[in-house]
């Protein structure tokens, strides 16, 4: 019996699920509600124990006058410590000139319109230095879980959005969320040296708090 042969077979095929991927972003603005900086007491000698004498006086009443401000102790806090040989080139050649002592202390406080006059009070007490003053938010956390839903809710719209744009039938249901590296909203701001009539004026703005999530979907 001769085998018969249809050119044309008709098959029943199923379709593959497709993958759409799309990236969320969330951002919630807010006020800071902390302040940090860096007060430096710099003191320079020929002979070390007299520059280390001399930056730890200059340092004690600094941090005492901090302290009758109303900045509790446990807000400040050793940020570094440095000993350094100075060095005077003179013909080109290397002369000694003394040691060099930096104390350098982090001040965090929560009353934040209160850091220009803690700015000049630690410069009239013995500070030479002010650097990285840092605006924060104190419940941070909070604030980026509502930016963080915000990123989801943006990119779930993006894709229903594209799907309706192709005619497709999107499932609502992710099957894989990516939650994308984020950094601290970290305001820093320069030291503005202070006017004659009044306080150094420091600007505290506003926190952008940023999320980003890539989003799968079937549909």
């Amino acid at each position: 019996m001769e085998a018969i042969y249809y050119p044309y077979v008709l098959q029943n095929t199923r379709r593959t699920k497709g993958v759409m991927t799309v990236i969320g972003t969330g951002s919630i603005t807010l006020p800071p509600d902390t302040v940090q900086v860096h007060v430096e007491v710099r003191t320079e000698n020929e002979t070390l124990t007299i520059a280390q004498q001399e930056n730890a006086t200059a340092m004690n009443q600094v941090i005492e006058a901090l302290l009758n401000f109303g900045i509790d102790n446990e807000h400040i806090q050793t940020a570094s410590y440095n000993i350094t040989p100075q060095y005077d080139y003179i013909d080109g050649e290397q002369r000694f000139r003394g040691y060099e002592v930096s104390n350098v202390i982090q001040v965090t406080s929560v009353v934040i319109d209160k850091i220009g006059a803690i700015i000049d009070l630690a410069v009239e007490n013995g500070a030479n230095g002010i650097s990285n003053i840092q605006f924060f938010v104190a419940d941070e956390q909070a604030a980026y879980q509502k930016a963080l839903n915000e990123a989801l809710n943006d990119a779930t719209e993006k894709a229903q959005s594209m799907a309706e744009t192709m005619h497709l039938q999107i499932d609502p249901i992710p099957i894989k969320i990516v939650e994308e590296r984020r950094e601290a909203p970290i305001i820093p701001r320069m030291f503005v040296a202070k006017e004659m009539s009044g306080t150094t004026p420091i600007e505290p703005g506003q926190l952008t708090i940023n999320a980003s999530v890539t989003v799968q979907f079937n549909y």
